[in-house]
């Protein structure tokens, strides 16, 4: 897999991320624990994509 398809796929998940936590965040009765997770996840990601985009 080259670099690029690879930051292609890791600003994919990135994206997939960003989604779910919005919509978690807008359900009632939403688990705070489990939208930390995805953050943290999100943010992996986004300095993964930064350490391979420099």
């Amino acid at each position: 897999m080259s670099v690029s398809s690879h930051l292609e796929q890791l600003k994919r998940k990135h994206e997939t991320l960003s989604q779910q936590v919005e919509e978690e965040q807008r359900a009632p009765g939403s688990s705070d624990f489990s939208i930390a997770e995805m953050k943290k996840q999100k943010l992996k990601l986004k300095e993964e994509i930064n350490r391979l985009s420099s």
